[in-house]
C-alpha cells in the first residue's frame, strides 16, 4: 500500500491511496485543475479514481469535488450528516453515487478495508479513515481539537498515519487572526496544536507505528520546521526516535509513502 498528499494545509487537503491497483482519494479540497495534474504526475487520472471518502464539509475538504464529479459516476463515501450536506452543496454529485459510512462499521472498498470513526471537529459528521490491505494499516485524522482515547485506540498498531499538527499556540494567540478564530481553533472541536500532536505521535511510536506525516499545517501559525522540531523532539524525549518523521507539503504533492 502506497499514499501520497496531493495537498494538507489549512488552504486545501487531499490524500490519494493507492494498493493492489485499487485508488482511493481522501478529500477534494484542492481545485479540480491541481487534484487532476498531481495525478497526473502519479500516472493517474480522475476517471480511474476507485471511490472518494469525505472527512467533512468545510472548503478546505471539498472546494474541488464539483468539478472533479462533474461527467464522472465515482463513489462518494461519507457519514450521513455529511452526506446529506454534500448533496445540498455539491449539484453535480447525484445521490446514487452517495455511499452513506456509519462510524466504526468496517466497509470494504474494492478490496481495501476502510473503517470510519468519528473525530470531534465543529463540522457534523466529521471523521477519520483507517484503511487495511495487503496486511498494512494506514490512518488519516486531522481536523479535531483534542483526542479522544478511542482515536488513539482506533490508531493503534497502525504502519503509517498521517496526523495533524495545525499550529503552534504562542504563534496562534500572537498572530494576525481575530480572537473568536483563535478561540475556535484552541477549542476542543477545533485543530491539534503541534504538542499535542506529539503526544499523539508517542503513543502510536508506542504502539508499532513505524512512519508518520504530520499534516494540515496552518500557513499564518505554524511552520514545517516548527512542527518538524516540536513533534520529532516529543518522539525522542519518549525514546521513540528511531519512528520516520515526515512533513506533507501545504500545497504540493508529496514523495510516495510506502506502508
Amino acid at each position: 500500500m502506497e499514499f501520497y498528499t496531493l495537498a494538507s494545509g489549512s488552504s486545501g487537503n487531499s490524500t490519494l491511496i493507492c494498493s493492489s491497483g485499487v485508488s482511493l482519494l481522501v478529500d477534494a479540497g484542492i481545485s479540480c485543475r491541481k487534484l487532476t495534474s498531481r495525478l497526473a504526475l502519479l500516472g493517474k487520472s480522475p476517471s480511474q479514481l476507485d471511490g472518494i471518502l469525505i472527512t467533512h464539509t468545510h472548503s478546505d475538504h471539498i472546494c474541488g469535488l464539483k468539478v472533479l464529479l462533474k461527467n464522472r459516476d465515482i463513489p462518494v463515501y461519507a457519514s450521513e450528516i455529511t452526506g446529506a450536506e454534500l448533496l445540498r452543496r455539491v449539484e453535480t454529485l447525484d445521490p446514487g453515487q452517495l455511499r452513506i459510512l456509519h462510524p466504526e462499521e468496517p466497509v470494504e472498498i474494492c478490496g481495501i478495508s476502510v473503517l470510519p470513526f468519528p473525530t470531534p471537529h465543529d463540522a457534523p459528521g466529521s471523521m477519520g479513515y483507517h484503511f487495511s490491505a495487503e496486511g498494512r494499516r494506514f490512518a488519516i485524522v486531522t481536523d479535531l481539537g483534542h483526542v479522544p482515547p478511542r482515536i488513539a485506540e482506533i490508531m493503534a498498531g497502525v504502519d503509517a498515519a498521517v496526523i495533524e499538527a495545525n499550529h503552534d499556540p504562542d504563534w496562534l494567540v500572537n498572530g494576525p487572526y481575530p480572537f473568536p478564530l483563535q478561540q475556535r481553533i484552541l477549542g476542543n472541536y477545533g485543530h491539534l496544536s503541534n504538542e499535542v500532536c506529539g503526544d499523539l505521535a508517542v503513543q502510536l511510536a508506542r504502539s508499532g507505528t513505524k512512519l508518520l506525516v504530520l499534516g494540515h499545517l496552518s500557513a499564518e501559525n505554524n511552520s514545517p520546521e516548527r512542527a518538524y522540531q516540536v513533534v520529532s523532539h516529543a518522539l525522542a524525549a519518549a525514546g521513540c526516535g528511531e519512528v520516520r518523521l515526515e512533513v506533507a507539503p501545504r500545497d504540493d504533492l508529496s514523495d510516495t509513502y510506502t506502508v
